[in-house]
């Protein structure tokens, strides 16, 4: 998810006056690591067999990377010339401005049923579906099977107590990172929900189930106490203070051998299994057992109505949609299908490809997704990138920090309601 390519934006108009023809602009998120998988390659396949059996539509595809793809679609909206098509991060504020179809406006009954029904409801704002899944991932604790066996560990850890004890074992014999905590600002959002979820009690994520932040509740404010006292004060989480350890830079360590064990997600099979890193990978352990629900995470799809198009682009979209498209983009990318369809598909397989993501989907029913249909969440999650290091760190208070967060959640929630 780096590189920028070959990115000519198109705005303006749809197509000469007096012609039926409609050229529809999307702007997607690159997923590839290098020009030679691309998106733009997935996106330009599918474009060409799309305009062979429409020939009166016409696709016209921007991917840029992640670090950009987003502030892209915000300016576009912004000098008025708005995608019909955006495939991004986000989709909240563009909704609660008035400014997306609803999914139904444009999907069929059968594309709109053949989603996974919690990326679904995740993909509603003010309980209408604007956001459409379009790829998604799940968390799982991976482990590197060489350190654990020079280590004498046996078995990987399946409560906290364990992976403290693991971590220890594996630091005595001199493993730089025992269990890397990516709590830096690069993307220190994921690894805080994914250790609130396995918290005491069941855990509560950052809302309750009516969508109510609750950062500072009992249950964080001990995981992340436990979090300072048992792992990060005994050194147990390698040189690097977690709140500046970013997750590229904990991947790369472990692709290196350096690592013992970290949460990660599956473009970290491709980029250790290049470095031949012998590792497995199992459920995040929790608090006093298997944790209740691991982290999930879905990015988004979503036509704006400014140029109207509402036909075409629906009927886009349900070729883009289709088993076998989706198990395309799926595989190509190492993200799990958002469908009933093709996540079925590839549970039933046994190629190699498809049986290494077996973990990431088994946790995918049960996963809970970031309140992504919360205009606040934006604010929200920058705050915690920048501010979530400080609880583990040694003068740190857990309480205090997750207490401030707390309060600038509910600030941002207000204000977004305002």
């Amino acid at each position: 998810m780096v590189s920028a390519l070959g990115m000519t934006t198109v705005l303006g108009g749809c197509g000469s006056s007096g012609s039926s023809d409609v050229t529809l602009k999307l702007v997607a998120a690159d997923y590839g690591d290098s020009a030679a998988n691309s998106s733009k390659k997935y996106w330009d396949a599918l474009v060409k067999e799309y305009e062979s059996k429409h020939p009166g539509v016409k696709i016209d595809v921007s991917v840029y990377s992640w670090n950009d793809v987003d502030a892209k679609v915000k300016d576009m909206v912004a000098a008025g010339h708005a995608p019909d098509l955006a495939q991004i991060g986000a989709y909240a504020d563009y909704a609660a401005a008035g400014k997306l179809y609803p999914a139904s406006d444009l999907l069929s009954i059968r594309t709109q049923a053949d989603f996974l029904s919690q990326l679904s409801d995740a993909g509603q704002w003010n309980h209408t579906q604007y956001g459409i899944p379009f790829g998604a991932s799940t968390r799982v604790l991976f482990y590197n099977k060489t350190l654990f066996a020079k280590a004498g560990i046996t078995t990987p850890p399946t409560t906290w107590d364990e992976l403290a004890a693991d971590a220890k074992t594996l630091k005595d014999k001199g493993v730089k990172y025992p269990m890397a905590l990516p709590l830096g600002p690069e993307e220190a959002q994921a690894e805080t929900m994914q250790w609130m979820l396995s918290g005491a009690s069941g855990g509560t994520g950052y809302t309750d189930d009516i969508g109510t932040y609750t950062i500072d509740s009992a249950q964080n404010v001990d995981t992340f106490t436990w979090l300072k006292d048992d792992l990060v004060g005994k050194g147990l989480t390698g040189p690097v203070a977690p709140g500046k350890l970013n997750r590229a830079d904990a991947f790369a360590a472990f692709a290196d051998g350096q690592v013992g064990m970290l949460n990660g997600h599956p473009t970290l099979i491709q980029q250790a299994g290049k470095k031949g890193v012998q590792f497995g990978m199992v459920p995040m352990p929790g608090r006093s057992g298997k944790a209740r629900a691991s982290m999930g995470v879905a990015d988004w799809m979503m036509a704006f109505k400014q140029n109207g198009h509402a036909e075409q682009i629906g009927d886009f979209l349900n070729f883009a949609y289709s088993k076998k498209n989706v198990l395309d983009f799926s595989r190509q990318y190492g993200l799990l299908p958002v469908t009933g369809s093709a996540s079925n598909a590839m549970i039933d397989s046994d190629a190699a490809p498809d049986k290494a993501l077996h973990p990431f989907l088994d946790q995918l029913p049960t996963s809970e997704l970031y309140p992504v249909g919360k205009t606040s969440w934006a604010s929200v999650s920058a705050a915690v990138k920048q501010n979530i290091g400080q609880a583990v760190a040694p003068d740190g208070s857990p309480a205090a920090v997750l207490s401030r967060l707390q309060a600038t959640a509910t600030a941002a929630d207000s204000s977004s309601k305002g």
